[in-house]
């Protein structure tokens, strides 16, 4: 195994993971909510009126943030190696996956986790490793 010194960011990997956690912990103390995004989405859908001005912010943030991010650095040029038809299907799997899971990376990996929730560790390592076990099945046993 070989590193790709020219895309290794660990600054800049680090500097996004704090400000992640610092978003999830002032959400948490400010708001007394997870800031997991398939909850915040799926609370969204739901059409309950009560909360659903601060759900459409946060997914409007989510999705405004690139583009402002576009008007102080260039363009990312992201290499996938999929299909469009492949990226719908595991985008389909990963939403069913996010309800039976009761949660997604966001909520479990990085809320619950911070929170010592048990349920959250076993979430995080269970998908964890269905990634793994998938990225191994995909590059060296059906390739």
């Amino acid at each position: 195994m070989t590193i790709d010194w020219t895309h290794f960011t660990p600054w800049t990997s680090l500097a996004g993971g704090v400000l992640i956690g610092i978003a999830a912990a002032l959400f948490v103390l400010l708001n007394g909510r997870i800031a997991g995004i398939s909850g915040i989405l799926g609370g969204l859908l739901n059409g309950r009126r009560e909360d659903a001005s601060w759900r459409a912010a946060f997914i409007a943030g989510l999705l405004v943030a690139p583009s402002l991010w576009l008007l102080v650095a260039p363009a990312v040029h992201p290499r996938i190696d999929a299909s469009t038809g492949m990226l719908l299907v595991a985008g389909l799997v990963v939403g069913i996956g996010t309800s039976y899971g009761s949660g997604c990376t966001s909520g479990h990996g990085v809320c619950g986790l911070s929170r010592l929730s048990p349920r959250s560790l076993v979430a995080t390592l269970v998908f964890m490793g269905a990634g793994f076990v998938t990225v191994y099945f995909a590059r060296h046993v059906l390739a």
